[in-house]
């Protein structure tokens, strides 16, 4: 056999048969069934589109094909639409069947949203009550510059007298009390220089750190102590009443600076108005205790020694060192100097943190309004306004 030679034929193959025919049984396309074949080709074209183009979108599942499917079944001709109870042909017609007979979809939420109580009106009574409160946290008045005010007018007094008498214990005011007219002389032989000399001594004491020797070693032009041992031991006593009072005094200065400060910060008129309320109480108080001392200076006297001194430990004899430098006159005018000092500078503060209109910050068309608002209320007097700082 050549190559030319012709081939031999299969009696039992086909030579007509289709070349295109596919080898295995699993590559042929599924049979088409008799309602797919009798629509039009059109119709098809259109349904295979409609499913094709409605691509569902991302995060919302089967939201496209359903719709797609939906309306494509809604275009097709009612000939070419799957009668009741029969089974769609294609996906696009079962999603669209299953959608129609499903009805609308269940809403997300069954419950009413929780922003659809505020459009609920409470009642009148709750609304008053409410309102009420508002009206009274917006004049409610904070505490704090209060108690700073409260402060400064119970300090003020004692400052005051704290500082009068730390300017009566000086050598300025021993001086100018050995040198006046009319101060009693020394019988036992101290000139105003010698009263000068040890006066100064035993006031220098009552103001420094040193102990009881610093008096108890001084000695005169004789060589004899000047000061005897209970002298020395009431010096003591009351050096340490005149310290905790200076130290008391700092104390209060420095709490009255802060609560200053404070109030110059946070409430306009705050200083004004605790100083105001001290002055009035330090003249009072000033006024009180003159009354007494001048109706009976000697029990007065008295009195005052037997409130920090045990008794016995402040009596001396005439001719005692502290009776010669220090005598009876010697204390009615420290009493009287004291008050003076005291009641004057009080008065200059009351004068000048008096609530006048300006200080107050009045306009001439709210100045009759305060004036009524300040008989009904105590405190309008000082606070009606916008008081100076």
């Amino acid at each position: 056999m050549t190559e030319k030679s012709p081939i031999p034929k299969d009696p039992d193959a086909d030579i007509n048969d289709d070349g295109d025919e596919p080898a295995f049984e699993w590559m042929k396309p599924a049979p088409k069934s008799a309602a797919a074949d009798a629509r039009p080709a059109g119709a098809a074209h259109g349904a295979q589109d409609s499913s094709t183009k409605r691509v569902p979108e991302e995060g919302k599942p089967g939201a496209g094909s359903t719709s797609g499917a939906a309306a494509g079944e809604a275009a097709r001709p009612l000939a070419e639409r799957p009668a009741a109870g029969q089974q769609p042909e294609s996906r696009a017609d079962r999603k669209a069947a299953e959608a129609a007979e499903a009805g609308p979809e269940p809403a997300l939420f069954a419950e009413p949203l929780p922003t659809s109580a505020l459009q609920v009106r409470p009642p009148e009574a709750e609304v008053e009550r409410r309102n009420h409160e508002r009206e009274q946290a917006a004049n409610a008045k904070p505490l704090a510059p209060r108690i700073f005010q409260v402060l400064l007018a119970v300090f003020y007094p004692v400052v005051l007298l704290v500082l009068a008498i730390r300017a009566v214990a000086s050598p300025l005011f021993l001086w100018v009390e050995y040198y006046r007219p009319g101060f009693p002389g020394d019988g036992y032989g101290f000139n105003a220089d010698d009263r000068m000399t040890y006066g100064s001594y035993a006031l220098d004491y009552l103001s420094n750190w040193s102990g009881p020797r610093y008096l108890g070693e001084l000695v005169n032009q004789n060589g004899e102590k000047l000061f005897k041992e209970g002298e020395v031991a009431h010096m003591a006593d009351v050096k340490t009443v005149m310290l905790s009072a200076f130290g008391a005094g700092a104390l209060m200065i420095i709490i009255g600076i802060i609560a200053m400060i404070y109030l110059r910060k946070r409430s306009t008129g705050g200083i004004r108005r605790g100083l105001f309320a001290g002055s009035i109480v330090t003249l009072v108080l000033i006024l009180g205790l003159g009354t007494l001392a001048a109706l009976g200076w000697q029990q007065f006297f008295t009195d005052f020694h037997h409130i920090f001194f045990a008794n016995g430990t402040w009596t001396f004899a005439l001719d005692d060192t502290l009776i010669r430098l220090f005598p009876g006159q010697y204390w009615m005018d420290s009493g009287i100097a004291i008050g003076a000092l005291v009641f004057i500078t009080a008065l200059l503060t009351l004068i000048f943190t008096w609530p006048t209109r300006r200080r107050r910050g009045l306009s001439p068309k709210n100045e009759a309004a305060a004036e009524d608002s300040a008989d009904t209320d105590p405190e309008a007097l000082t606070e009606a306004g916008a008081p100076e700082k």
